[in-house]
């Protein structure tokens, strides 16, 4: 047997229906873990899945995901396995379904499969697996949904998660299952500054912000005062952060909501007074790039 290929059964928990099936054309000795529909469906609902979307799913199984994305939301996609028997059982399942337009099976080793086209894929691989992806998954585009059943992707921290109790589930934590959702993050690092018209007052900012994953750091000065900077972080293309100036009753906050494209952030600012609150649209301007943390390749 290949050893790229063994190892990467031996480590896999695939995603399918009901019931345990062998790999390897049914003749070896490694099972695959099949998902609750339960599970499933909240997969799919956590990353907001619609018709626009493509799906790839890693270790496919019999090819519950990409089928349930197909016909419940009009989606389009593939899933990749090394197990015959189970890419069969898929590619006939969506047949049967009326979806083998819309969602086809391959046999692919997953390391070495085309992302290139996802806007959410999907995983019930062990850490390990995840955390070996995880590189070629944060070069995607930014906003990419990832979303995983159980295990983590080491140190980038997940957007969203939740916990579901799902009695029929008998292996890794029984009774409960875990999902995770990443957003590919863009990159936010660098010297902004921001000039904004807000109150009867324009604010000149000039902010510094280091990136690891899709939190942000740094520090800031508004109008030659020294800032604080909390809350900053990137969903996506979508960057929140606020500013403070001051302490206590005397604090000003500066909510800052945006959409990065390229070296530029547009989006809204509210500027909180004690009981007073103005608005206005800003836009932020990269004049310099910045530190990018996106952890250690294993």
């Amino acid at each position: 047997m290949n050893g790229t290929r063994w190892v990467w059964i031996a480590g896999l928990i695939a995603i399918g229906a009901c019931g345990v099936a062998r790999a390897q054309e049914g003749a070896g000795d490694v099972v695959y873990v099949p998902t609750p529909q339960v599970v499933v469906d909240a997969m799919l609902d956590m990353a907001k899945v619609n018709a626009k979307d493509y799906i790839i799913d890693l270790g496919s199984g019999d090819g519950r995901i990409v089928i349930t994305a197909a016909k419940k939301y009009g989606a389009r996609g593939f899933g990749v396995d090394l197990d015959q028997v189970l890419l069969k059982r898929a590619n006939e399942t969506a047949k049967r379904e009326g979806v083998a337009e819309r969602a086809r099976f391959v046999e692919e080793n997953l390391f070495e499969t085309d992302l290139s086209k996802a806007t959410v894929i999907t995983t019930y691989l062990l850490p390990e697996m995840n955390e070996k992806l995880r590189p070629k998954i944060l070069q995607l585009k930014a906003g990419t949904r990832v979303v995983a059943h159980d295990y983590h992707m080491g140190e980038w921290q997940p957007d969203d998660n939740e916990t579901l109790s799902v009695p029929e589930k008998t292996v890794g934590n029984p009774g409960k299952s875990y999902i995770y959702l990443w957003y590919v993050p863009a990159n936010a690092a660098g010297q902004w500054q921001i000039r904004a018209p807000i109150g009867g007052q324009t604010l000149a900012i000039d902010l510094d912000l280091s990136q690891h994953f899709q939190m942000l750091i740094g520090n800031a000065r508004i109008n030659d005062r020294a800032a604080q900077v909390q809350g900053a972080r990137v969903r996506g293309e979508d960057v929140t952060f606020w500013l403070t100036v001051g302490s206590g009753a005397n604090a000003v906050r500066h909510e800052f909501n945006g959409r990065l494209q390229g070296d530029t952030i547009d989006g809204t600012l509210r500027v909180h007074a004690g009981k007073k609150v103005d608005q206005a649209a800003f836009t932020a301007r990269r004049i310099a790039p910045g530190k990018l943390e996106l952890g250690s390749s294993l």
